[in-house]
């Protein structure tokens, strides 16, 4: 008899076991609709900070070169170089980067710091 009853118990616990496991999908699967509605909900926010992508003007102005930089017109020198530096790694001819851009970037830097030696870039 001792056996009997020890199988009765697995037997109606099987139905539980099995009752318990569709549950806790049900609840996983009602929580992961939530959670992707919300996902889906959000407002966009840009990944990363836009550079400028216009094209470039015949004589660089101080506007186009805060454009360039991603820095305001009138702004401290320390700014303008940590700019120059964040803006020339991400483009340097030696990593990839192209010399036509990062001759502006320079000339941007240099309009900026007022050290232009009369006009234009190399190209």
């Amino acid at each position: 008899m001792l056996g009997r009853s020890s199988v009765r118990r697995s037997e109606m616990a099987s139905p539980l076991v099995a009752g318990l496991a569709v549950a806790a999908a049900a609840l996983a699967g009602r929580y992961g609709i939530q959670a992707w509605n919300a996902y889906k909900a959000r407002p966009v926010v840009p990944r990363m900070r836009r550079f400028y992508d216009g094209g470039f003007q015949p004589t660089m102005t101080r506007r186009e070169a805060a454009l360039i930089l991603g820095v305001r017109e009138n702004v401290a020198a320390e700014k303008v170089r940590e700019a120059h530096r964040r803006v020339m790694v991400a483009n340097h001819p030696d990593a990839g980067g192209s010399h036509y851009l990062a001759s502006k970037i320079n000339e941007a830097k240099e309009l900026l710091l007022g050290k232009t030696k009369g006009g234009g870039s190399a190209f």
